[in-house]
């Protein structure tokens, strides 16, 4: 993955631009506030809240965040760049995420990645020209015992052989999971828990 210099004599934000966090979200991310002992340490929830909800952090939603959360736009873009399943570009519907663990390395993660690349004709952190799949790479999916895995946003598959690749990508709910999302991570509702 290469980084894509910004030249600091341009400005990267329009000024003139409107707001791209709705009121909804700027809400949803301030119902994290009271977790925490500070704004900042609600930072990486804001990050998932923002993603989630624009598909990507633009400068302008990082810009944004660091409004609402009153601290500086360079301490939300350091944080965004500094991991991986933040995307500071529009990516796919679906993003295939392969694990790269030791587990995973020993049993056909390399070579299982290779074939998705081969498939899809993308490389890491690029999306297909039809929009539909992203590919990266995590360190550890914390899924060993059944390397090689791969996540579909959220959906995991275990033990992935090279083999298996045509089959998952042709199954139109290969993202689709199987249990109920957990609604931790989405925060206090007003009507209750989150279906």
């Amino acid at each position: 993955m290469s980084w894509q210099a910004i030249d600091r004599n341009e400005a990267v934000i329009d000024p003139q631009a409107p707001p791209v966090l709705s009121e909804a979200v700027r809400k949803r991310i301030e119902s994290f506030l009271p977790r925490y002992e500070t704004k900042q340490a609600a930072l990486v929830p804001a990050l998932h809240i923002v993603q989630d909800e624009l598909g990507h952090l633009s400068y302008q939603a990082m810009k944004e965040i660091g409004e609402v959360l009153d601290i500086h736009p360079s301490v939300v873009m350091d944080t965004a760049s500094f991991y991986t399943h933040f995307w500071t570009h529009p990516k796919g519907r679906k993003v295939i995420t392969v694990c790269r663990g030791i587990s995973c390395e020993l049993l056909g993660g390399a070579k299982l990645l290779d074939v998705l690349k081969e498939k899809l004709g993308i490389d890491e952190h690029e999306t297909t020209p039809d929009g539909e799949y992203s590919l990266m790479t995590e360190e550890c999916l914390a899924l060993c015992d059944h390397a090689p895995c791969m996540l579909i946003n959220e959906k995991v598959h275990k033990c992935v052989r090279p083999e298996d690749v045509d089959r998952i990508l042709a199954d139109p709910n290969n993202a689709t999971l199987d249990i109920p999302r957990s609604d931790l991570f989405d925060g206090p509702h007003e009507d209750g828990p989150h279906e």
